[in-house]
């Protein structure tokens, strides 16, 4: 696919250029939709934003709705000829474009983006690190060792992962500080159509709903789902487990299906694909489930309860950083389906309690986990930053 190259005619006009570079563009998960919204949140008067990537899907529905002029760089291999290409390109953007701030995510944007970036001579040299180190090699953690000084300051999206990222890579404290994901409240409570959706699904009025979000790979723990399914549909074989989100990984999908077929729960866990809106699902459920072997931060957690929705997690990442164990939900140890279960079945019981929990998972992302609160800590990261560059 042939992406339009926007040309800047802003190079001057006294906001800050930030350039945020991604690895890829090619599906729409947490944190491909958290970089989109910041982007379009970071105030207009103040910042302009443009966007690099080294590879994207065409198939995604997202060209006309970028919020800023957008790039794609084509990279297969670093070290090659190629890659030295796209570095020349990219050096000669931030220079000519007085980008004052690049802004990386995942690993090749934060390792070669990152070098060439302060190669250019960049002010503000900022990464973001969102999991657990799962898609990291041995290669990777050396390379990391190696660039991180280049940073000047790393945003962790959880408290667990600012950890991981100082223990790990060997990083200053003082240098990574914990940004966690916001939501847009006000367009979570204008999101209706929960009673149309479930007659659309074709779902019996009083059949209890438990749903997952989150694309289809192992490390999802999807298959943990399915026998956490067949335990409690065991005592309430009316319920319903909803799975919302794109096949990723075919070959775990198949073993996923036959374990169902095994089972025989095939009317009972349905896939439902990927969807553009999630409100109106998580709002006509009654649990949510998140059953992931590991988690930088669960944007679909915090969805779930910004919906009003008890939750259960496991206890991975920075899931207990957003749900309160007994407060807004249960946490349950990684691949224990017998705990998960139970913990389900609490909740279906007792309809009174989950929703209780479920108010109070509501306030906590009304305090804690706000777009508003999420933007206001990155501008001022940012202002620190360049305020140290000219310092």
């Amino acid at each position: 696919m042939s992406v339009p190259l926007h040309v800047s005619t802003l190079r001057t006009d006294g906001r800050t250029h930030v350039l945020f570079v991604i690895d890829q563009l090619c599906e729409m998960g947490g944190a491909e939709r958290v970089l989109l919204n910041t982007i379009r949140l970071l105030p207009k008067e103040r910042y302009r934003c443009s966007l690099i990537t080294f590879k994207i899907d065409s198939r995604l529905n997202i060209f006309e709705s970028m919020p800023c002029p957008f790039y794609v760089f084509p990279m297969r291999r670093t070290l090659h000829f190629e890659g030295l290409q796209t570095a020349k390109k990219l050096r000669s953007f931030i220079r000519s474009e007085d980008v004052k701030i690049v802004h990386t995510f995942f690993e090749t944007a934060d390792l070669w983006g990152g070098l060439i970036s302060k190669m250019a001579g960049v002010p503000g040299l900022v990464s973001s690190r969102r999991d657990m180190g799962i898609l990291r090699s041995n290669k990777h953690d050396l390379a990391y060792r190696f660039v991180n000084p280049c940073f000047d300051l790393v945003l962790t999206v959880s408290e667990a992962v600012r950890r991981f990222c100082i223990n790990k890579d060997h990083l200053a404290p003082q240098k990574v500080q914990t940004l966690y994901n916001g939501l847009e409240l006000d367009k979570i409570l204008r999101a209706n159509g929960a009673g149309q959706l479930r007659a659309s699904l074709s779902l019996e009025p009083t059949a209890p709903v438990v749903t997952t979000v989150g694309n289809i790979r192992r490390v999802k723990g999807i298959d943990i789902l399915v026998e956490t399914a067949a335990k409690v549909l065991c005592r309430f074989p009316k319920a319903v487990f909803l799975v919302i989100g794109r096949n990723s990984e075919p070959l775990h999908f198949q073993e996923i299906e036959e374990r169902i077929a095994a089972l025989g729960i095939k009317e009972r866990v349905r896939f439902l694909g990927e969807s553009e809106n999630i409100f109106p699902l998580l709002k006509m459920s009654d649990v949510f489930f998140l059953p992931s072997r590991s988690e930088g931060f669960s944007n679909a957690l915090i969805e779930a309860m910004a919906c009003g929705l008890p939750c259960v997690a496991t206890r991975v990442g920075g899931n207990a950083e957003a749900l309160e164990d007994g407060r807004n939900g249960y946490l349950v140890e990684n691949e224990d389906a017998d705990a998960s279960a139970d913990r389900i079945l609490k909740l279906l019981r007792n309809p009174m309690a989950a929703a209780r929990m479920g108010a109070a998972g509501r306030e906590i992302v009304e305090r804690k986990f706000t777009a508003e609160v999420m933007i206001q800590q990155l501008t001022q990261s940012y202002d620190r930053l360049l305020a140290e560059d000219r310092n």
